[in-house]
């Protein structure tokens, strides 16, 4: 699934592409069985749409439906950081501390470097908060959605790096600090608080990776754009 998520989000699967199971397959040599429940699954988080007797259709997601996913991610992540407040390993907590206190202190040249330590840092904040929740429905609905999420999330991150722009990495790092501050003292208001905050800016870095919605002219059509604001080749 991560597969064909990432082509959508890239444009090599474009907005209104009828998707055929077998091509598929081949592509990503399996066979059609794991390509079924991908598409199905896809489905169920919005990329696809299925439709009666024509198969699996990929769909556009608007910088609207952008919101509304942070919207949901947001209601989500506050209440599992409620519960995880108090659940999580302390060895675990200290080890993402001391991570994001390095990641604050990163020398502006290597920056670039220091991409793919925020990301890591990001998943296993997320991970350790959703697994100890103590709310299971919650932990595995957020487990359904983190391929979503994590794929504006790297979308965005690509974006960003194209233009050179890091200051979102002591940014984020800061808002994730709070979090696991909140929760090292076991401060649940401050730990959600801090994890609004933290979805509410990711939003802006997730809608600016969008396209330009598609406007309707007398002249000649322009070349299609991708999720990822690249025209396909």
């Amino acid at each position: 699934m991560q597969g064909l998520l990432h082509d959508v989000f890239h444009g090599r699967l474009r907005s209104g592409e009828h998707l055929v199971t077998r091509t598929l397959a081949e592509r990503f040599g399996v066979s059609h069985t794991p390509i079924r429940e991908a598409l199905i699954a896809l489905a169920g988080i919005g990329v696809v749409d299925l439709l009666p007797n024509r198969g699996a259709v990929v769909r556009r997601v608007s910088e609207d439906e952008v919101r509304e996913i942070c919207h949901v991610r947001r209601a989500l992540e506050c209440e599992a950081v409620r519960g995880a407040c108090g659940r999580i390993d302390a060895r675990v907590l200290e080890g993402l501390k001391s991570d994001l206190s390095g990641l604050m202190g990163a020398n502006d040249a290597f920056l670039p470097r220091f991409i793919d330590a925020a990301r890591n840092i990001d998943s296993r904040l997320h991970d350790a908060i959703a697994t100890c929740c103590g709310n299971a429905f919650l932990a595995k609905e957020l487990g359904r959605l983190k391929i979503l999420f994590r794929a504006f999330r790297d979308l965005s991150w690509e974006h960003d790096r194209s233009r050179n722009d890091y200051h979102r990495l002591g940014e984020e790092a800061c808002q994730h600090l709070a979090i696991v501050e909140g929760l090292i003292s076991r401060d649940r208001k401050k730990a959600t608080q801090s994890m609004s905050v933290h979805i509410i800016s990711g939003q802006k870095y997730w809608s600016r990776a969008m396209p330009e919605p598609e406007t309707k002219s007398l002249a000649p059509a322009r070349p299609e754009r991708t999720l990822s604001g690249r025209t396909p080749v």
